[in-house]
């Protein structure tokens, strides 16, 4: 267990480029403590095996870094800074070749044991993505997987917030650090998360994500999983880039399927063509996973229409989106009582809006 003292020398480590895991370890070996690798003139950095580069970048950056102010940081964030030393450091993400020698902590790490999926996509996604990501979450974060993701506009947030919503947890995977949220947009969902989850970075507090932190910040997603599922991906889309550090990593890599028409669907549907698991519903994740899903979570609660434009208004409704102007047309009911209405049935969890007043019936409701 690295004590209070040795760990802020692991920080200082940690804000220097290109001092990872394996050339800590270099000065760990060479050194009786990190806080004398801290304090070696060059030279001695050079008997340690750094090359020129890194030894420039900890020379300059040496007398700009406080040591203790950053120690501060950590404590008004409330942040814990683990160490791949700590007892409590991922062991799934332990077993991936560059896991990062300290991990940032917002919020409560979860139990060694919890399974975790990462759910990945588009930043734009169409209905179709949209409501895929929404039931298969929620259905996965009842079945108590754990969601991983990286809160990013799309998919990402929306997978957040499906498992938020039906009580599940999930953890969020930063490219900055964790003091600053991006996109600041979800700074509110960053806070939900923390109380039922945890954020998680590689990076020191003050860090502004940069788009080379995105693919490694990636990689901790699918480290952290026991697999990864692709809601929609492009043909060029950095969705893509985690499913295949998914496969360097020996994970599970899940598509869901889409139209051949749809630009959305070209990087996962080539997914499944390269022997990604099709997806089609939660039961295929767990099936593949060996895991269980609880019999209870499964069966599928009954709704009674509370009155006869209730009633007219849900034959309208089924797992294929209907926009409101189609459902009027169809129900004969003025826009007003449609309108009214689904608000009820969204307020009732019957029914549910996927973007573009686009109505669908909500995931595991029957009508009665």
């Amino acid at each position: 267990m690295v004590t209070a003292d040795e760990l802020k020398y692991w920080i200082g480590f940690s804000k220097i480029p290109g001092i990872g895991r394996v050339r800590l370890c270099q000065l760990k070996e060479h050194f009786s403590s990190l806080r004398d690798a801290w304090e070696a003139p060059s030279s001695e950095l050079k008997r340690a095996g750094l090359d020129s580069r890194s030894i420039d970048a900890l020379i300059a950056m040496h007398p700009r870094i406080s040591l203790d102010a950053e120690m501060e940081k950590l404590e008004r964030y409330k942040t814990r800074a683990l160490t791949c030393e700590d007892p409590s450091y991922p062991m799934r993400l332990k077993e991936i070749y560059d896991y990062p020698p300290v991990l940032y902590v917002r919020g409560n790490l979860l139990p060694q044991d919890e399974p975790c999926l990462a759910v990945v996509g588009t930043r734009r996604p169409s209905i179709y993505g949209r409501q895929v990501a929404q039931e298969i979450v929620a259905d996965l974060a009842r079945s108590g997987i754990v969601i991983v993701s990286g809160l990013a506009r799309g998919i990402d947030s929306i997978s957040h917030r499906s498992a938020l919503e039906v009580g599940g947890e999930t953890v969020a995977v930063f490219a900055s650090g964790l003091d600053i949220v991006y996109p600041a947009e979800n700074a509110k969902l960053a806070q939900t998360i923390m109380e039922h989850g945890a954020l998680i970075s590689e990076y020191p507090l003050g860090t502004r994500p940069r788009a080379e932190n995105f693919p490694c910040r990636n990689r901790l997603m699918s480290g952290l999983s026991l697999g990864v599922l692709v809601v929609e991906a492009g043909e060029s889309s950095g969705a893509l880039i985690t499913a295949n550090q998914a496969l360097e990593q020996n994970r599970e890599v899940f598509a869901i399927p889409g139209s051949i028409l749809a630009p959305a669907s070209k990087g996962t549907n080539r997914l499944i063509q390269e022997g990604a698991k099709l997806v089609r519903n939660c039961a295929d994740i767990l099936e593949e996973l060996n895991l269980t899903m609880a019999a209870q979570q499964l069966e599928m609660k009954e709704l009674l229409a509370a009155n006869e434009i209730e009633s007219l208004i849900l034959k309208q409704l089924s797992s294929e989106p209907s926009h409101i102007d189609e459902i009027c047309r169809c129900s004969g009911l003025t826009m007003p009582e449609v309108s009214s209405t689904l608000a009820m049935l969204e307020l009732r969890g019957a029914a549910r809006q996927v973007g573009n007043m686009n109505y669908v019936l909500a995931h595991g409701v029957k009508i009665g």
